[in-house]
């Protein structure tokens, strides 16, 4: 079936479709992934978006029961060079394709994402109109040009959980963690377990009295969607509780908490998206390789340098990926130190977490 991926300055490309029928948008990013394409489908983070990978051949391990990150797929479309029809791994159940129309995701195979991912890192992330039934480029431009787009726009509200439930308990329990949801990814929740947590996940709604009415020893903020000035009701709830708490913010949790720091934030040019990002931890020199996926940034320099420390920085921009308060039990990373999937470098930070909590107990 023929499929047309249009973009609002214009740029056009013609492919076939191997996912469901019918027309979505979204901004259109790149990622440089070269595996992982089970959790960056269910990663809620691409909510709003039109995910293209730049490694040429996608679809080749299918799809299993274990990999996914969340209840279903945020994202709004899927672009690659060449879908691969052959599943072959041990652990696959269902193929990519199939997988795609049962949960009613337009993809596009066929196209030159070398030349797409080129134009937006030239031109920068685009709104996008991805279509199987509209095959007129003239008309499919103006869609994605009359688009809602990303900025200013809550997604957390469309990912988050409805109500507050209790993740797997840990055998021997050592603190109990809230984690706000704004869009978390299940290995957190994983990786928390492992680290002897209890985690209770609480809607991105949750008040803060709310929170408190827990006991929990520390805060986490998932990660997420969309622009984080948006998302107004967790920026109050975590400016509520700074000091009250040991709060550790991850991606969307990081830009919110530097929000609520009294910080800005500005959208980058072509986001950050994939599993091969160097991060540099200047507090010992240390370099990690990370997981990312976000298209906004803290504006370091809109912090009081006198309360907050920047500690981690984006070596292929020198951007910040990372800040602690220095009198408060509070930090934060831009990346996903959770991984999954991609490198476990940054796993120490949850060990920062668990040591920051029981400083504070």
């Amino acid at each position: 079936m023929k499929t047309i991926l249009a973009l609002e300055d214009g740029k056009t490309f013609k492919g076939e479709s191997f996912g469901a029928e019918g027309e979505r948008y979204g901004e259109v990013v790149f990622n440089t992934s070269m595996a992982g394409y089970q959790e960056i489908l269910t990663d809620p983070s691409y909510k709003g978006q039109i995910v293209a990978m730049t490694y040429p051949l996608i679809g080749n391990y299918g799809i299993n029961k274990e990999d996914s990150e969340s209840r279903g797929i945020f994202l709004e479309g899927f672009v690659v060079k060449e879908y691969s029809k052959l599943a072959s791994n041990w652990r696959s159940h269902q193929s990519l394709g199939d997988y795609l129309k049962e949960n009613n995701i337009v993809a596009i195979e066929g196209i030159d994402t070398r030349e797409l991912t080129l134009h937006i890192r030239k031109k920068g992330a685009m709104k996008a109109i991805l279509s199987t039934i509209d095959l007129d480029e003239e008309r499919l431009v103006k869609k994605a040009r009359d688009s809602l787009g990303l900025v200013g726009v809550d997604l957390v509200k469309e990912v988050s959980c409805r109500k507050t439930y209790a993740w797997s308990k840990a055998k021997a329990k050592k603190y109990r963690v809230v984690v706000l949801d704004c869009g978390l990814k299940y290995n957190i929740l994983r990786v928390l377990l492992k680290y002897g947590c209890e985690a209770i996940v609480a809607p991105a709604k949750t008040s803060a009295a709310e929170i408190l009415k827990l006991k929990p020893d520390g805060l986490l903020l998932s990660n997420g969607p969309g622009d984080p000035e948006a998302v107004k009701y967790v920026i109050g709830t975590t400016r509520e509780l700074l000091g009250k708490l040991p709060i550790f913010g991850i991606c969307l949790g990081h830009q919110m908490l530097g929000l609520a720091l009294g910080g800005k934030t500005y959208k980058l040019k072509f986001g950050h998206h994939g599993a091969n990002h160097p991060v540099k931890d200047l507090r010992s020199g240390k370099v990690s390789i990370t997981v990312q996926n976000h298209g906004f940034c803290v504006d370091v320099n809109s912090l009081n340098k006198s309360d907050i420390e920047l500690t981690h920085i984006n070596l292929n921009d020198q951007t910040s990926e990372g800040m602690r308060h220095k009198k408060l039990p509070v930090f934060s990373v831009q990346f996903h130190p959770e991984a999954s999937a991609g490198p476990h470098d940054a796993n120490y930070l949850f060990g920062e977490f668990i040591t920051m909590m029981k400083r504070h107990a």
